[in-house]
Order: structure tokens, then C-alpha cells, then sequence
């Protein structure tokens, strides 16, 4: 790429025989690693995850999309929830390694996001200095409510929430107050329209590229912020 380097690398995932694949996206100049996890249903390589790649790269700051060994090995059942946070803090280890120069966040869409913080929250990530969620799993579909957030209070580091007003898991009547009650660590970006998937309306009048635009404008803003 003219104005980025993209390398795809290999990691060990520690308590485990597995390895994984990760792609780096390095653009010149950047200000910023973001470690994104991949949710449920999909990999690093899904046209979200690719595209929110590209425009945060355009914003400076570089991601490492990596897998979870479900996922890397062709399955569809997520692994048990210690096999995924000890992925999370191997991948947090492999990007660190692979630009070393560059402040470091984590998080990622939805489970991947959630898995990061479990695993924050259980013991600190190396040198990681926030967590960006991309649709942050709340509750389970049509069920309101906030029992899947009690860890995030063990979370001693600022996070950044992007949230659809439509996401089906993640109800803002029950978010909102999550957030309030984080003692100023948390900072929620609300997507007008959008869904878990950040699709909006066509009624909307915003197309798809704006709405990954405005993502990834606030999270680039959030890690550039001054203090």
C-alpha cells in the first residue's frame, strides 16, 4: 500500500497448543496500535473488520486484527471464555512486539470486545492504555440488561464505547447508566440509527462509508485526546 504496510503475522496463544494468524495495518505516521478481536460469528478478514482497518488508518493509527483459534480453525463455536481472554492478552503481546514505538489499545467488535475486557478486568493488559469497544455485547438478544457489565467496574483504564441507538445487545436505557456509574472512565459514542452491525436506515440518508467514517473519527479522536 502507498501510504500504509501490511504484514500478516503468527502468534502462540498462551495455555494452549494453538496459534493464530493476525494482520497488521501500519500506516506512516501513526499515533496509535489498536488490538481488534473480531466477534462472534465473523473473522478478521470480515468486510467490517477490513473496513474499519482501512479508515482508522486513514485517521493514523494502525490496528492488529487478529483471530481467536475457533475461528482460525474453521469452527463456529466460540472456545470456552479462558481460552479466549488468554488469545486476547497473547495478541496484546504479538502487536506490542510488532510495533513497539506505538501507544497500545485494545478491544474489538462485539464478543471480542467483551473477551478484552473479561480479561482486563481478571489482570491488567501489558502496556495496553484504554479499551475501545465496537458494539459491546450487554445483554443477550431481546433480554435487557446489565449483569454481562459487572466486570468493567475491575477495570482500572479508560474505555470508549460505539454504540448503535438500534443495537438489539445493547439496550442505551441500560448502557448509559453502565457508563455513568464508571466513575468517569468510560466515554459512550452513540451511532444515531445504528445496529450491532452499525448498518443504518436507508431513510437515514447516511450511507455505510460515512457511518465507518464516524466511527472511526471518534476513535481516533478519543485516543489523541489530551490527557
Amino acid at each position: 500500500m502507498s501510504t500504509a504496510d501490511l504484514k500478516s503475522l503468527e502468534f502462540p496463544v498462551a495455555e494452549s497448543t494453538a496459534t493464530s494468524s493476525a494482520i497488521l495495518l501500519h500506516p506512516r505516521g501513526a499515533q496509535a496500535l489498536y488490538v481488534l478481536a473480531h466477534g462472534a460469528g465473523a473473522g478478521m478478514r470480515h468486510p467490517f473488520m477490513e473496513q474499519i482497518a482501512r479508515c482508522l488508518a486513514q485517521k493514523g493509527i494502525a490496528t492488529f486484527r487478529y483471530q481467536f483459534p475457533y475461528m482460525e480453525q474453521g469452527r463456529r463455536r466460540p472456545d470456552p471464555p479462558h481460552l479466549l481472554q488468554a488469545t486476547v492478552r497473547s495478541a496484546v503481546g504479538a502487536a506490542a512486539a510488532a510495533a513497539p514505538h506505538l501507544p497500545l489499545y485494545a478491544g474489538g467488535k462485539s464478543l471480542g470486545g467483551r473477551m478484552t475486557s473479561s480479561a482486563a478486568a481478571d489482570q491488567p493488559l501489558d502496556g495496553v492504555q484504554g479499551l475501545i469497544f465496537l458494539g459491546f455485547p450487554l445483554h443477550a438478544l431481546g433480554r435487557p440488561g446489565n449483569a454481562r457489565a459487572e466486570h468493567l467496574y475491575k477495570v482500572d483504564l479508560p474505555m470508549l464505547f460505539l454504540q448503535g441507538t438500534r443495537d438489539g445487545l445493547a439496550n442505551l436505557e441500560w448502557l448509559v447508566p453502565v457508563c455513568d456509574e464508571l466513575s468517569g472512565r468510560a466515554t459512550l459514542h452513540v451511532v444515531e440509527g445504528g445496529d450491532h452491525s452499525f448498518k443504518v436506515p436507508k431513510r437515514s440518508g447516511r450511507t455505510a462509508d460515512e457511518v465507518m467514517d464516524e466511527l472511526a473519527t471518534a476513535i481516533s479522536g478519543w485516543v489523541t485526546a489530551p490527557g
